[in-house]
């Protein structure tokens, strides 16, 4: 039987703009099995896991659980675990990390102050610091929610883990299940599909020197979808690969048409105008689920602005 994802690859559906979306990422550490809704059937206390879910909402922050690639002992009590939290804005992109043994202590945090960048409250209950060892690689591998993530995640992360990659986690949810294998990296939020190893070191290496790699990008989770498909088309348009370079600065409409003002760190500005379109024929976005027609983010137009129309909107 044809999965979601061979489908997905077979009808070349783009991948640009199908990121998730989150300001901040909040990781917790936690092995063993996980359910579809990995936050309240895993081992972690499942009324923590509703407590965070709760907190998260609103706030910007994406919570998901980490563990490490291969095959896991199924124990109960984690005596230590890592935390991450990392946050993707351009000109205040950071990732932090805490070890706990006491999860509890993520109560304790405030979402809303993540959300908008702050990492203060993540310092101060979790003593935790600043991440400085290498870039993390989130492969999603949770073969409950789709067979696809663990059919081609897991033996992506473990490969990647065998030779000798640092800082490859497995992880809960990215979405886009037809994607797969779908990663995250960390700390810029750039999520890519139908990932493979030798391009993933690329992908790390890019990390490294502050540059984004384009090529199988779905965008950066800093932005909405609309915003992910300008800014990943600012960048080919203007050979930007530079990390922090580029914001998404005004995103007007609504579906199926936005123009989103991409600007640039040096002062230039663009005026991309993305469409909604239905990805045609339909096609599962699950395995498993009915035939749809997921919306696609299709950019029209790149519009390099003149300083004197970035000065003088008009309407404003």
């Amino acid at each position: 039987m044809s999965t979601c994802a061979k489908v997905s690859r077979d009808l070349e559906e783009p991948l640009a703009g199908t990121a998730a979306t989150a300001r901040t990422w909040l990781l917790v550490e936690q092995p063993g099995p996980w359910g579809a809704k990995a936050l309240t059937s895993s081992h972690l206390d499942p009324a923590l896991g509703r407590a965070l879910e709760r907190a998260a909402e609103g706030t910007g922050v994406r919570v998901a659980l980490i563990r490490r690639p291969g095959r896991h002992a199924d124990c109960h009590t984690v005596a230590e675990r890592r935390v991450y939290a990392a946050h993707t804005t351009p000109g205040n992109v950071w990732l932090h990390k805490a070890i706990t043994s006491n999860p509890e202590r993520l109560l304790e945090l405030d979402f809303t102050e993540l959300g908008e960048g702050l990492p203060g409250t993540f310092d101060m209950a979790l003593d935790g610091a600043p991440h400085t060892g290498d870039p993390l690689a989130l492969v999603c591998t949770n073969g409950k929610r789709d067979r696809c993530c663990a059919l081609l995640g897991r033996p992506l992360a473990a490969e990647l883990a065998a030779s000798g990659v640092d800082g490859i986690w497995e992880v809960t949810h990215l979405g886009g299940h037809r994607f797969s294998p779908t990663l995250l990296v960390l700390p810029f939020g750039y999520a890519y599909g139908r990932a493979e190893a030798h391009a993933v070191k690329e992908i790390l290496q890019g990390v490294r020197e502050g540059r984004v790699v384009t090529e199988g990008c779905r965008g950066s989770s800093a932005w909405e979808r609309p915003g992910q498909a300008a800014e990943l088309a600012v960048r080919t348009a203007a050979h930007e690969d530079a990390a922090g370079a580029l914001s998404v600065v005004r995103t007007e409409g609504s579906a199926p048409r936005w123009e989103v003002t991409v600007a640039h760190a040096d002062g230039r500005h663009w005026l991309v105008t993305v469409a909604q379109g239905a990805a045609l024929p339909p096609r599962p976005e699950s395995c498993g689920s009915a035939l749809g027609s997921p919306a696609r983010m299709d950019v029209m137009a790149v519009r390099e602005l003149s300083r004197t129309a970035v000065a003088h909107p008009a309407g404003h």
